[in-house]
């Protein structure tokens, strides 16, 4: 049956169909009518759902497959991305001592503060919008490794306002997508070197002053909104990077 939602493709000047299509299909799947990790319907059907030729629905998949917003099975089909699995900074160090445990977090402070001029352009907020500051340490061993500090918009996680710092899990992004909704498709890291200040060398235990690498991150939804700021502190002296070359 042909979709009577959808906007008229042939209208949009100076858009491709499959553009148009695209577009519909991921503000669908941002509003949750395909929720993260379930099957979006077969491309035939999406062409005769939506009026297209299956050649215009397939661009319009690979389209979105780019962008990570959906990820095709072989065999099996097409579904939504079920979201980073909080791709872990510790790839960026080298630690000492046993790492075959599983890190852990412990979050020290989730509060709620008015965003600044940049940090309000970065999440698409205005100035003075609410939003959650959270200061949590990353540990190996039970020995703290990693400093983070994060920004997230209360728009979006007006839920975790009232979470008991205990009970935030180790893993952030499953854990926004469970209790907010928002599951993250992708992020951008940038690492540059600094110093520690007092208290962030307190969290690592390493003296003031010593250097360390820092990870400056953006995430983003599958609706491409930007949804979390992030610094990451770490010792310097565990840096590891490694690329290979063909």
């Amino acid at each position: 049956m042909l979709e009577t939602g959808l906007p008229n493709l042939a209208n949009g000047a100076g858009v491709s169909r499959y553009a148009q299509l695209a577009q519909d299909l991921r503000q669908r799947i941002v509003a949750g009518e395909w929720a993260a990790g379930a099957a979006i319907p077969a491309e035939t059907d999406l062409a005769e759902r939506f009026g297209v030729a299956l050649g215009t629905v397939r661009q319009a998949v690979a389209m979105l497959a780019a962008e990570g917003i959906v990820q095709r099975v072989h065999g099996k089909g097409t579904f939504v991305t079920q979201g980073l699995n909080g791709p872990s900074l510790l790839r960026f160090f080298r630690f000492r001592g046993p790492t075959n445990e599983p890190p852990t977090a412990r979050v020290h402070r989730c509060q709620t503060v008015r965003l600044r001029a940049a940090e309000a352009l970065a999440l698409g907020q205005q100035t003075g919008d609410a939003a959650l500051r959270v200061k949590r340490v990353r540990l190996l061993a039970g020995r703290p490794v990693l400093a983070e500090d994060l920004l997230l918009p209360l728009a979006r996680f007006e839920a975790l306002r009232a979470l008991p710092t205990g009970e935030w899990e180790d893993l952030l992004y499953p854990m926004l997508a469970r209790l907010c909704g928002v599951t993250v498709a992708r992020a951008n890291d940038e690492l540059s070197f600094g110093h520690l200040d007092a208290a962030t060398a307190a969290l690592l235990d390493l003296p003031e002053g010593a250097p360390a690498i820092r990870v400056d991150r953006q995430a983003f939804d599958l609706g491409g909104q930007c949804i979390e700021l992030r610094t990451t502190w770490g010792d310097a002296t565990a840096f590891h990077y490694s690329a290979e070359m063909r």
